[in-house]
């Protein structure tokens, strides 16, 4: 008999949605064939999957589940709104945050390889867990948007209760890609530099003065993009920083269907 992979498994497991136990049992069948695989698949009837596999997701919806000083936040992506909006999506998408709460991420990942392929076959639309997060810490602060589109928790070592949920509103609504800004990745920097070096050029500054220039320009785009030093939406004559007071951000996650 071939030698399964692990890679080779969950490379099927990618294609199609269906579990590692069942893509396993394929290529056993397929001697390592994936696209025989694929077919065996078919015709056990769990993998139309494989067809909708490449297709974009553009919709879907956040599912958050909090309880005490933890909380749970999966992005669930399918195709169509129609289908996001599906009591059968938001039912799976709900189980799946509630588990990944009361029993961790393992038990989640196992729940997402059974629960997925099943929507997949029932909705008729390429479904996957993008993205999930457990979260624990002192003070935990959570909010979900009406329409599920954007999901935010905050950790907290310090503050208020008030405080986290004030500060992980503000995140839904100015969407800061960072808490601090020394961790906005010097990639970024560099992109936005060819950008701005564009822009000088056009404006006719002199080449000399390009990289003082930029010293500026990259404090403030680093602060922009930074949670702390954000004006807060309540009070924009102070930083969130500043209405954190002595708070320290331990943790943070901000989710959106974009």
């Amino acid at each position: 008999m071939t030698a399964i992979t692990a890679s080779a498994v969950q490379s099927l497991r990618q294609r199609t949605g269906v579990s590692i136990l069942e893509c396993k049992k394929a290529l056993e069948e397929a001697q390592g064939n994936e696209e025989k695989a694929i077919e065996f698949l078919r015709k056990r009837g769990i993998a139309q999957a494989a067809k909708k596999a490449a297709r974009d997701q553009f919709e879907g919806s956040i599912f958050l589940m909090q309880e005490g000083s933890k909380a749970s936040i999966i992005l669930l992506k399918c195709e169509t709104d129609f289908v996001a909006r599906d009591d059968n999506f938001r039912k799976g998408g709900t189980e799946l945050a509630q588990t990944l709460l009361t029993k961790g991420e393992a038990a989640a990942t196992s729940f997402a390889e059974e629960v997925v392929p099943v929507l997949v076959q029932k909705l008729g639309e390429n479904i996957s867990v993008t993205e999930m997060h457990l979260i624990e810490g002192a003070i935990v602060g959570s909010y979900l948007h009406s329409n599920s589109k954007i999901g935010v928790v905050i950790a907290l070592e310090g503050g208020t209760l008030d405080k986290a949920r004030d500060v992980a509103m503000h995140a839904a609504a100015m969407s800061p890609a960072y808490v601090r800004p020394e961790e906005v990745t010097q990639e970024k920097v560099e992109k936005e530099k060819e950008i701005w070096r564009e822009q000088l050029k056009k404006e006719g500054k002199p080449e000399a003065i390009f990289d003082k220039i930029m010293i500026g320009k990259e404090k403030k785009f680093r602060e922009e993009n930074a949670l702390l030093k954000q004006p807060f939406v309540k009070d924009p004559s102070m930083t969130v920083e500043q209405y954190l007071a002595d708070a320290k951000v331990t943790a943070y996650v901000r989710l959106a269907i974009s």
